[in-house]
């Protein structure tokens, strides 16, 4: 399927999303934001992925909203924007299997910083900024921002980044924890693909992690560890887990084939 605001490419298990308003640094508009729910929805229902990147074409991973829209004379409702653009996108990425990887090559604010959030992993380059940019046009955290931030960062340096709006370089991020990579600009794409094929060279049960890290953010630990058992379970009789034992006793790498 072909899409105006998304570049959709996909090779050795991998899709790439690529963000392609770059003159706008890409921000959102009513058109990228359906087409990026689209193309997860292509990927995610694609058995030959086994991981999904998102990533921002030039200089920017994703301003957030194209504010050009929100003026007092055509905003409209932001809680239906929300409820019928972004939200569905946060809910897809964090309910599918498939790992999804943000590579942040630059800014990434509001919005964008937020959808950055709620990925699996965040890889990014020396260049990358986060920002908690709500604060600075009046408005509240959305897109998840106030649920993943003080989970990743702490509630106390959550609170303070999303009251003071202050950029994050990539250093800070990366001690905070907000990101588990950060490369020069010039190595910046090959790192991210080889993290992201590394992943999609890992067994069946990658996704059942994140299942099982998932729950964890609404139940307890007895509930937890009774959804551990069933998770092992669906591990333990995949291909996967027959091929890990099989080359451990070999004293081999494993070919995992994600069955």
């Amino acid at each position: 399927m072909s899409y105006e605001t998304i570049l959709y490419e996909k090779s050795n298990g991998v899709a790439t999303l690529t963000l392609n308003r770059p003159q706008a640094l890409n921000a959102f508009t009513p058109q990228m934001n359906g087409e990026l729910s689209q193309a997860l929805r292509e990927a995610e229902r694609d058995a030959e992925v086994r991981c999904v990147v998102l990533m921002g074409a030039g200089r920017a991973f994703c301003a957030g909203q194209d504010l050009k829209s929100r003026t007092r004379e055509q905003r409209g409702s932001l809680a239906e924007s929300l409820r019928d653009r972004y939200n569905p996108i946060i809910l897809r990425i964090r309910s599918m299997e498939k790992i999804v990887l943000a590579a942040v090559n630059g800014i990434a604010a509001g919005a964008g910083c937020n959808l950055a959030l709620s990925c699996d992993l965040r890889i990014a380059s020396e260049q990358a900024r986060f920002i908690q940019a709500f604060v600075r046009v009046g408005l509240a955290p959305d897109c998840g921002g106030s649920f993943f931030l003080p989970r990743l960062v702490g509630f106390g340096k959550a609170m303070e980044l999303m009251l003071l709006g202050e950029p994050v370089e990539a250093q800070q991020a990366l001690t905070l924890g907000l990101v588990a990579k950060v490369v020069p600009p010039a190595e910046f794409t090959a790192a991210a693909r080889e993290m992201a094929e590394r992943i999609a060279r890992g067994p069946r049960s990658t996704g059942l992690i994140k299942r099982a890290l998932n729950r964890t953010l609404k139940t307890d630990l007895e509930s937890q560890l009774e959804y551990e058992a069933q998770l092992q379970e669906i591990a333990g009789k995949s291909a996967d887990f027959d091929e890990g034992v099989q080359a451990f006793l070999e004293k081999r790498t494993p070919v995992f084939t994600g069955k």
